[in-house]
């Protein structure tokens, strides 16, 4: 078993915010959305207080019949508009995203 330290909940508390809009909007969008996965990884500063300075997000969106335009929009809405995480986030590090469909 792995400890999960603070600055990982931050990470996991990103990605979960970014999981619930995307699935909102998208359902918004009756996009026939089946799964939907997110890796996201975080570089530190070298010194205290460690702060993170990029994090990627990755996500994989699986479904049917999905239109990756609307899935690509439904990430940048999240990221840019809706998460709050994010937005705490976005003026000391850099996001940056990426994502397949499957």
């Amino acid at each position: 078993w792995k400890a999960i330290k603070p600055s990982d909940l931050m990470l996991l508390s990103l990605a979960s915010c970014s999981a619930y809009d995307v699935v909102m909007i998208l359902k918004r969008q009756r996009q026939p959305l089946a799964n939907l996965y997110i890796s996201v990884e975080g570089k530190q500063a070298a010194e205290p207080p460690y702060q993170f300075t990029d994090i990627h997000l990755h996500y994989i969106a699986e479904g049917d019949g999905l239109d990756s335009a609307k899935v690509a929009r439904a990430i940048t809405l999240s990221e840019e508009k809706y998460c709050s995480v994010a937005a705490t986030i976005r003026g000391v590090a850099k996001l940056s995203h990426s994502f397949e469909m499957k």
